[in-house]
């Protein structure tokens, strides 16, 4: 056994969330890019703590309050992709960045002079942890919706939700 996973419904579709028994190691909308169908072989379904607190995240996002802080998160990837999925989880609730601001960023970070905005897509795409690490706030440099692994349409709801939760309070 690898671990654990537990399936949930949400207003975009079915959820499955993985983790290691302590930490939330994945969060996909069922059939989504990058989903390892041989989770489902490999990891023992259970209702874990951590599955509870996410859920409750879940809850209050899908419901237009500020979900607070995450549950516990360990999503695997190299040392690349680590470092730009700590950037999505910087990125402010309801706002957007660019894939060029993330590579910039990272650039700084890292004291070179520039990283690819391909490559940085490449790693916000293989996001194991969706809504969590809050990749479906990065737009293209022309303002445009590109790239979700969950699917545009999902994209589109989720920044839809952010802004209705801002333009409900500050009405």
């Amino acid at each position: 056994m690898n671990g654990y996973l537990y399936k949930c419904l949400s207003p975009l579709g079915d959820i499955t969330l993985a983790s290691n028994g302590e930490a939330l190691t994945g969060l996909w909308f069922d059939g989504q890019k990058y989903f390892d169908p041989a989770l489902t072989a490999t990891y023992v379904e259970k209702e874990l703590p951590v599955f509870v607190e996410t859920l409750e995240w879940l809850e209050r996002y899908f419901n237009r309050e500020l979900p607070g802080v995450p549950p516990a998160l360990q999503p695997q990837g190299s040392p690349f992709r680590q470092a730009v999925w700590n950037i999505l989880k910087e990125i402010p609730y309801g706002q957007t960045v660019t894939y060029k601001d993330i590579a910039q960023k990272l650039a700084r970070q890292k004291g070179v002079e520039h990283f690819s905005a391909q490559a940085v897509g490449g790693a916000i795409g293989h996001n194991p942890i969706s809504i969590l690490i809050p990749c479906h706030r990065v737009i293209g440099s022309n303002g445009n919706l590109t790239g979700y692994a969950g699917g545009l349409w999902r994209k589109e709801k989720l920044l839809e939700l952010e802004r209705e939760h801002f333009l409900s309070r500050n009405a």
